[in-house]
C-alpha cells in the first residue's frame, strides 16, 4: 500500500452539489455522473494504482470501482463521505471484492500502510503487526495469492532493473538506492509506475 492522503477540495463539484440537493439521500442514490466523478477523482489522487495492491488503473470503472474503506454495511452514514472513498481495482477474490463489509484494521489513509507490511524482491509479502497481518487477510493480499505475488515480483524486478539495480545483487550503495526511491516516488505524466510503492518498501529496508 501507499498512504493515501485525500485533498481538501478534491471531492468532485458533481457529488457536492447532489449531496445538497439529497440531504437524506446515500451512496446507492447516485446517479452514473457522480459515480464515475468519484472514481475518477480518485484515481487521480492515487496516481493511478490501486489503493490496495498498487496494480495500475486507468480511472473507468473496467478496471476499478469506488470503494468504501469504512464499509457502507459498518457505516452507512458515511456512504457519501469522499475521505472514506478510494479506488479499487476488480481483480476477483481481492481487495475491493475480498473486503466486502469486513472492518479494515489498517488502511490506506494510515501511515503505518508504508511501514507494517514488508515486501520482499520475491514478491510475498509479511504483515508485521496483528492488524497488517488482518489486512491482508482481508484483502487477499498475501503469498497464498500466487498470481499478485508474481506480478509484484516481475514488475518490482523489471522496475528495479529499469533503474540500474540488479535484484540479484546485494547493492551497498545507500545513495544510489535513495535517487531510486526518490525517482520512483514522483509520478510521471500524473501516474506512478505499477507497483512502484511496492519496489519502494522493499529498496527501504536496503538503506534502513
Amino acid at each position: 500500500m501507499r498512504k493515501i492522503t485525500k485533498q481538501a477540495g478534491f471531492e468532485p463539484q458533481t457529488l457536492t452539489r447532489w449531496k445538497r440537493a439529497n440531504p437524506h439521500g446515500n451512496y446507492d442514490n447516485l446517479n452514473k455522473v457522480e459515480r464515475e466523478d468519484i472514481r475518477l477523482a480518485c484515481a487521480t489522487e492515487q496516481f493511478y494504482l490501486c489503493a490496495y495492491c498498487c496494480k495500475p488503473i486507468s480511472g473507468n470503472g473496467k478496471d476499478c470501482m469506488n470503494e468504501h474503506v469504512l464499509a457502507r454495511r459498518i457505516a452507512p452514514n458515511k456512504s457519501l463521505d469522499y475521505t472514506n472513498i478510494v479506488a479499487s481495482c476488480r481483480t476477483p477474490k481481492q481487495c475491493d471484492n475480498a473486503h466486502g463489509s469486513q472492518p479494515l484494521p489498517l488502511t490506506p489513509f494510515d501511515i503505518e500502510c508504508e511501514t507494517d507490511l514488508k515486501f520482499k524482491l520475491s514478491g510475498r509479502v509479511e504483515g508485521k503487526t496483528a492488524q497488517a497481518k488482518e489486512t491482508v487477510r482481508v484483502l487477499n493480499l498475501g503469498n497464498d495469492n500466487k498470481s499478485l505475488v508474481e506480478q509484484r515480483r516481475q514488475f518490482v524486478q523489471a522496475l528495479l532493473l529499469g533503474n540500474g539495480i540488479d535484484p540479484n545483487d546485494l547493492i551497498d550503495d545507500s545513495d544510489l538506492i535513495q535517487m531510486v526511491i526518490d525517482d520512483l516516488s514522483h509520478p510521471k505524466n500524473g501516474k506512478l509506475e505499477a507497483f512502484a510503492p511496492i519496489a519502494i518498501n522493499a529498496l527501504r529496508q536496503w538503506v534502513a
